[in-house]
């Protein structure tokens, strides 16, 4: 792994304050609050509406020049008070920014003396704090503070386990449809998944009958508690490791973190661990979508097999997809990360560059097919290379949130999209004639030019 360039030219990643907002959606009755200047809300705003095509609920302590000089404590604890009041949140998230993390501010200890000082204001609302400034990590970073932050300030130490309670720490690369799946999943086996965060009851484009100002649906408070009771924990993706971790530090809970949850052998490694704690054989409609899988690599193994792949992604996601390609056949030439701290880029079949989007349009012409988020379509405009949309954001397509890609039918519906893709941007179409030589014969012979007459 090397990293290509000091500057980014055509950023790539999202900052930490987003993904650990983000997280907190994810959270019901939750309200995301970041610390810092208003622009620095709006960014995350912005993306947010435009790949969920939602309302999303994001407020922030509306930093200035003043506050940012002498202290922002007032503003978080105005904004906190404030948020109580119009929009009666059972959690309030704090994500700093860079803006104020410049500063030096003990912001635990502020946060701290504003809850004691407004124990009655605040009531049973809940504040969380996550310190994630945008000059380091990025989304999965962020959202794993988060998710540990959580975890930290809530989750209360236990000897208590329940065998069919089974705590599941969802990667920031899940989508609603993925969730959905991995929850079906551990139901199939008479498992009770408590999935942290889960933006499937949050994110999923309902529309509720009155106006809630707040997230709603998600992660209960009461399950975040009490996450210690559950009988395991399973944490997919490597930026998931440290919640993990804090966990099982504050409540004995051990787990099994799984790298990726998309591709034949590692849904085999879930649905496997699923049989083994919950003591039951694996239910015949499992069975079913594994041979679903399996055919469906059958018949897209001719479109997959000598492709060569450029990613450009979060280090999870980006292991995930070149994994998947790996398995399939292709082969990813060229493999641009965000960020470089994840230890998993060193276990990506490929060689890895930290960089951006700049860097992926230089390295990768001549490639099959280019893989990243909406931000990748310049590249593939200027190369004339299709580009297969995975991540966040993805604000030029609909239904982004419920695309599926792991397990089992994930993985089977990933393969037909990729394939379909391929077929659709193949120079030419075969047809009868072109594959029937006996056909071709008597084309080839008229199309010959005639012999020139000799000259005597």
């Amino acid at each position: 792994m090397n990293e290509a360039r000091s500057l980014s030219t055509n950023p790539l990643k999202s900052s930490q304050p987003l993904g650990a907002a983000y997280a907190f959606l994810g959270i019901e009755g939750a309200m995301p609050l970041l610390h810092g200047s208003q622009g620095c809300t709006a960014f995350a705003l912005v993306l947010f509406v435009r790949h969920f095509k939602e309302t999303i609920p994001i407020q922030t302590t509306a930093m200035n020049e003043v506050s940012t000089v002498l202290g922002g404590t007032d503003h978080l604890e105005e904004a906190i008070l404030n948020i109580r009041q119009r929009a009666n949140p059972k959690l309030i998230g704090v994500c700093t920014t860079a803006l104020v993390e410049t500063r030096g501010e003990d912001f635990a200890a502020d946060l701290a003396a504003i809850q004691a000082r407004r124990a009655d204001a605040l009531g049973d609302c809940r504040v969380v704090l996550a310190e994630t400034p945008d000059f380091r990590g990025s989304i999965e970073e962020g959202w794993s503070a988060a998710v540990t932050a959580m975890i930290e300030a809530l989750t209360r130490p236990t000897t208590r386990r329940d065998p069919e309670r089974l705590v599941v720490l969802a990667p920031s690369h899940f989508t609603v449809g993925d969730i959905e799946i991995l929850r079906q999943t551990v139901e199939a086996f008479g498992l009770v998944p408590v999935i942290l965060p889960d933006i499937s009851g949050s994110l999923d484009g309902t529309v509720p009958d009155r106006w809630i100002p707040s997230a709603y649906g998600g992660t209960s408070v009461a399950d975040i508690e009490t996450l210690g009771a559950a009988c395991h924990c399973i944490a997919v993706g490597e930026h998931m490791r440290r919640p993990a971790e804090t966990l099982r530090r504050k409540t004995g809970l051990a787990f099994t973190l799984l790298p990726t949850l998309t591709g034949l052998a590692a849904a085999d490694r879930f649905v496997a661990l699923l049989a083994r704690l919950s003591g039951r054989p694996v239910p015949p409609s499992i069975r079913r979508r594994r041979s679903q899988l399996q055919d469906a690599m059958l018949d897209g193994h001719f479109h997959f097999g000598g492709r060569n792949i450029a990613i450009a992604a979060e280090p999870d996601l980006l292991y995930q997809m070149a994994s998947f390609f790996a398995e399939m056949g292709a082969e990813t030439t060229v493999a641009i990360a965000s960020t470089p701290d994840n230890p998993i880029l060193a276990a990506v079949p490929a060689e890895v560059t930290v960089g951006d989007l700049g860097d992926l349009e230089e390295r990768a012409a001549g490639v099959d097919l280019l893989v990243s988020h909406a931000h990748g379509r310049q590249a593939s405009e200027h190369l004339g290379i299709p580009l297969f949309r995975v991540g966040f954001p993805i604000f030029d397509r609909l239904g982004a949130q419920h695309r599926r890609s792991a397990l089992y039918e994930g993985t089977r519906d990933l393969i037909f999209e990729v394939a379909n893709m391929m077929i659709a941007a193949a120079d030419h179409h075969a047809t009868p004639e072109s594959l029937n030589p006996l056909r071709n014969r008597e084309m080839l012979h008229d199309s010959r030019p005639s012999p020139e007459p000799r000259r005597h």
